[in-house]
């Protein structure tokens, strides 16, 4: 939060987070990422979850191998996580090829195009469609029956009206990062708040949305 008392949780910081936390007597709080909630929820028994949008590879990320750890918690953790696909501050493109050279299974709600998170369009395509939550559950069953350890990618458009101005904003935000050489973890942070600054508070609400219709649909 504003306090900077949560820190971003991803896999590889949850055994830091609860071992120091073991060892001292201060409160140490983590906000987690979808890797990392992929990883408690599996140890939970959930098979499910609901987000907003995964991490993925991004821009430059073949220069700078900067990879989100959710793309490899997709690799290794049988859970299905529904979202509105990859965020647009990313590269869309690769992040789908690494979820296919790690024979994670990618599905596209009603959709042939996929998902790129405030925006139902992105250009790319979907690589492959489902219709119901039962084709969703015939799948996973059928990935739990072959004995794979992936999890899978259900990405469900947002077709909230605001997503074209949202986009822009994104654009325009990228774009400033990188005059101002922000790069690495710090580059979500400061898009996400350059983009509800630069848009009245649209990203916010178009937020709130796409995760509630993510739920309904998950909830199936």
């Amino acid at each position: 939060g504003k306090a900077g008392r949560a820190r971003k949780c991803s896999t590889r910081d949850l055994p830091i987070i609860l071992g120091v936390h073991e060892n001292s007597n201060e409160t140490r709080w983590g906000a987690t990422t979808v890797a990392s909630t992929m990883k408690l929820a599996h140890l939970a028994g959930i098979s499910t979850f609901v987000t907003g949008g995964i991490g993925g590879v991004h821009r430059d990320g073949h220069v700078t191998m900067d990879v989100s750890a959710d793309l490899t918690e997709l690799s290794r953790t049988p859970v299905v996580v529904v979202s509105a696909g990859i965020k647009s501050i990313l590269d869309i493109k690769r992040t789908l090829e690494v979820l296919e050279t790690n024979s994670v299974p990618t599905l596209g709600w009603k959709t042939d195009e996929f998902p790129a998170f405030f925006s139902p369009y992105s250009g790319v395509k979907c690589p492959t469609r489902v219709e119901s939550a039962k084709d969703v559950a015939s799948i996973y069953w059928s990935a739990r029956d072959l004995n794979m350890p992936q999890g899978m990618v259900v990405a469900v458009p947002n077709d909230d009206p605001a997503g074209a101005n949202i986009e822009k904003a994104i654009q325009d935000a990228l774009k400033e990062a990188k005059e101002l050489d922000i790069n690495g973890q710090d580059v979500t942070p400061f898009i996400l708040k350059y983009v509800a600054e630069h848009t009245g508070g649209e990203s916010l609400r178009s937020n709130a949305a796409l995760v509630k219709h993510n739920v309904t649909i998950g909830a199936d």
